[in-house]
């Protein structure tokens, strides 16, 4: 905190995540202690709350889905997971829509360092195709830096719930994601004049 303006200094992380049955919601929320615990300021938000791509003044993205077929969730998966008992809401949006279809694109003058989650079940942990790879790969089309691999969490069965030791290997991740995250931003040099012209300008309009 800066005692002088009242802000929080704290580089800034908002961590997206779509769940049908809470399992990736857990994850993403224990996600969430793992970066105020190594000094960032975090949001959790469900997808279908979270604001457009254009994501000026933020330092880290993380998104968390569960499988579907090997990917990313779709429609259709999506309504196959409501007929299996996930909530009527969770069929509306899903990260795959959020970034390809509502996330606008990011500004080039400050795009936020991103890392890729997913909930998988057991026995499909060993499996390369998932949920994180793909959106990493989506991620990295449109313009973003991975600060760490695409990481995957196991979920006993497609209900759940969550492999006892998940909760703590996902504080741990976001632990080790904020290290990352600030060495990066550490090792950064400074943005020039006009770089922070535009962003000045382009953060006081918010979540637009």
């Amino acid at each position: 905190m800066d005692v002088s303006t009242g802000r929080d200094t704290r580089p800034s992380a908002l961590v997206v995540y779509e769940s049908h049955v809470e399992s990736t919601e857990t994850i993403a929320r224990a996600v969430g202690r793992g970066l105020v615990l190594e000094g960032m300021g975090a949001t959790v938000v469900a997808v279908g709350a979270a604001p457009p791509l254009r994501l000026v003044g933020l330092d880290l993205l993380v998104v968390g889905a569960p499988t579907h077929a090997f990917s990313l969730g779709r429609p259709r998966t999506r309504q196959d997971a409501v007929r299996q008992g996930a909530g009527s809401a969770s069929s509306a949006t899903g990260v795959r829509d959020w970034l390809t279809v509502a996330g606008a694109t990011p500004c080039p003058h400050h795009r936020p360092l991103v890392a890729m989650f997913d909930t998988r079940v057991r026995s499909t942990e060993r499996l390369p195709p998932s949920a994180a790879s793909r959106g990493a790969h989506l991620l990295r089309h449109l313009g973003f830096s991975l600060v760490a691999r695409p990481q995957g969490f196991v979920v006993e069965g497609p209900r759940g719930p969550l492999r006892r030791e998940e909760v703590g290997h996902a504080v741990a991740w976001g632990r080790g994601l904020a290290r990352a995250c600030q060495g990066r931003l550490a090792a950064a040099p400074p943005p020039g004049p006009s770089s922070v012209a535009a962003t000045t300008t382009t953060a006081a309009r918010g979540w637009s």
